[in-house]
């Protein structure tokens, strides 16, 4: 599991691989979160959330959105992210959990929300990838 950050135009854009669905929705949320500092530290408690959506990609922009919603809300920055991701009945649903850092105790830029802009969950011969673009 894995995730770069890309130059954007005026945004910014992560991309990552893993052998698993679930493993690439965790990469590309700590790309997010990397996006947004460069150092957390290792303090925060865990906290568990599921989403639901009716298909791959609004499953990821949905998880994504959440850990934005958790960060504005909470005041902490989700990082060191783990997630499952199934199909339900016809619905996807990511299973996921992250390590919720106090703002306070990080020097953090903003991102101001997930597009769909560009967008890319695809399954590929060597596993998962991802591209998503931020809006900062």
């Amino acid at each position: 599991m894995s995730y770069e950050l890309r130059d954007h135009t005026a945004d910014v854009a992560v991309e990552a691989t893993a052998d698993s669905l679930g493993g690439v929705f965790a990469a590309i949320a700590d790309g997010m979160a990397a996006a947004m500092t460069e150092d957390a530290p290792g303090d925060g408690s865990r906290f568990t959330f599921e989403e639901r959506a009716e298909s791959r990609e609004a499953l990821l922009f949905d998880y994504l959105d959440r850990l934005i919603y958790e960060r504005d809300v909470r005041n902490v920055l989700p990082v060191d992210h783990r997630a499952t991701v199934r199909e339900d009945g016809g619905e996807w649903v990511a299973a996921a959990s992250a390590r919720a850092v106090p703002l306070n105790a990080v020097d953090a830029r903003d991102l101001k929300a997930v597009t769909y802009s560009e967008m890319d969950l695809s399954e590929r011969d060597s596993g998962w990838h991802a591209y998503v673009v931020f809006d900062v």
